[in-house]
């Protein structure tokens, strides 16, 4: 009898007895080393994630610390005097303004779901110099013109997971970043070490040093007697810190075009007087005070960035229309020159903004999306508190307004926002120099004021809130004294090399 052709194996093959359970071995590795990989991934971006929380942080905590330094004005103080006379009130240590902004901003950033708060270590220098826990032990004029605050987060027992078998229930990360906080009073003593600034689509609204709340001999026809926002002689500014404090920053007041009312809307017939604070008079054109005049700036080019959302106010329409673009948008090619004969900026008696629906009403209402113009209610732009309300509580806040474009990409409705429109900056002009009808109306710049506009009326008046003041510093007649760069916010992070 032949063989089948194909012959069944004997269970008893001694190399199939080997080979039994083999695979399942394999796969128990293998599962094991899977596992093991995917632990290792995930702590590995937990990690990564940390981290990048971590620079995020020190990163808020830093301009905190900076942003409170500005904002108090010290650093317009150029011999270091501070609210109350000296460093220490804003940056002395770790119960100081300055340091527990830096703490508190820092610590509200979640790192990677840990249980406990990070540890923020604040201390602060000037460049090339030591890190201190305290401004004070600095003592140098240098530290008055830009000085530097560095935070260091460190944030420890982070979850983990796979590294738990060996027996590590936790690790940590940290960061570090330093913010500087510019300011250009007295700079030229520094030349060559100082970056400098120079604001960009500034508004073509010439503003006097003339402060119309800071105090005594300011109303009436003269307000020469006003104390100014700015020493233009160092830059530095002359009511340092917050209003409800007695400082500058918070004031609210009127901006009135220097021209007279509606009737000739051609040319601005200036007022009796040069511009000046607190102005009395043509009642039916001008709001109350506490006001500052402003007189017209030249604009030459046509600006870029204005807003066509097909609305009256942003249309080209307006004559001159460079003028009321200019307010709209960004004027990019007027340069405002600190402090230099020949570089002045110019008064424009061509442009009236002060008839009804004027270039500076359009400008303003396409700027900051306000419906309707006037004082009553919002009607559509963004807001520090309700219009026509007391003056802000420091820190400021922005709520969105109904108009504000992030609605329509889905922003929430009275959101709160980081940046407005209405925050723009104006040109300190030296309140010495005079205007008339005659001309020349050439000006010199001493300084910048940034301002959050709250509304506009029909005339050409403008309400603001006072942000901050920057000074040129030192009028110094050379091309050192132009502030280069993009605004005079004087705070910037400084990117580790």
């Amino acid at each position: 009898m032949r063989s089948p052709l194909f012959q069944r194996p004997q269970r008893s093959d001694p190399y199939r007895t080997r080979e039994r359970g083999v695979t399942i071995a394999l796969v128990a590795l293998a599962i094991v080393g899977i596992v093991a990989m995917a632990g290792i991934s995930i702590d590995v971006g937990t990690l990564y994630e940390a981290s990048a929380e971590a620079q995020r942080a020190a990163d808020a905590g830093a301009l905190a610390a900076a942003r409170t330094m500005s904002m108090l004005s010290l650093t317009g103080d150029p011999v270091n005097g501070g609210t109350s006379g000296t460093w220490a009130d804003i940056c002395g240590g770790a119960t100081s303004p300055a340091s527990l902004a830096a703490s508190t901003v820092a610590g509200q950033n979640p790192i990677s779901g840990a249980s406990i708060n990070p540890v923020v270590t604040v201390t602060y220098s000037v460049t090339g110099g030591i890190q201190s826990a305290d401004c004070t032990g600095v003592g140098s004029l240098k530290f008055g013109v830009n000085p530097l605050v560095t935070v260091v987060v460190q944030q420890t027992n982070l979850p983990t997971y796979f590294s738990r078998i060996w027996g590590r229930t936790g690790n940590a990360v940290s960061a570090t970043a330093t913010a500087e906080v510019f300011n250009p009073s007295n700079s030229a003593l520094y030349a060559g070490t100082m970056v400098p600034v120079q604001p960009r689509c500034v508004k073509p609204w010439l503003v006097p040093n003339l402060d119309p709340l800071h105090p005594a001999g300011c109303g009436g026809t003269s307000g020469i007697n006003c104390l100014g926002f700015l020493d233009q002689s160092t830059g530095s500014i002359l009511t340092s810190g917050i209003y409800t404090s007695g400082g500058v920053i918070g004031e609210r007041f009127w901006l009135l075009a220097d021209c007279t009312g509606p009737g000739n809307p051609k040319t601005c017939n200036l007022r009796p007087a040069s511009p000046q604070a607190n102005f009395v008079g043509d009642s039916q054109y001008i709001r109350g005070t506490p006001n500052l005049e402003y007189a017209p700036g030249l604009v030459s080019t046509d600006s870029t960035a204005v807003p066509s959302d097909g609305s009256d106010a942003c249309s080209a329409s307006a004559s001159p229309a460079m003028y009321a673009e200019a307010i709209a948008g960004c004027d990019q090619i007027t340069v405002y020159y600190c402090g230099q004969a020949g570089q002045q900026a110019a008064v424009d008696l061509t442009e009236n903004p002060t008839f009804v629906n004027s270039d500076t009403t359009s400008g303003v209402q396409c700027l900051i999306h306000q419906a309707t113009p006037g004082i009553a209610t919002v009607s559509g732009q963004d807001a520090l508190t309700p219009v026509g309300g007391p003056p802000p509580s420091y820190p400021f806040q922005i709520q969105a307004g109904t108009s504000n474009p992030l609605l329509s990409a889905g922003l929430p409705a009275n959101s709160v926002i980081t940046s407005s429109s209405s925050i723009v900056s104006l040109p300190i002009y030296d309140n010495t120099n005079t205007i008339t009808q005659a001309g020349p109306n050439n000006v010199t710049i001493v300084g910048f004021l940034q301002v959050f506009i709250n509304a506009a009326d029909t005339f050409g008046n403008v309400y603001v809130t006072v942000l901050n003041v920057s000074g040129c510093g030192n009028a110094v007649v050379s091309p050192t004294s132009l502030m280069n760069g993009t605004s005079p916010v004087p705070t910037r992070l400084i990117t580790p090399q």
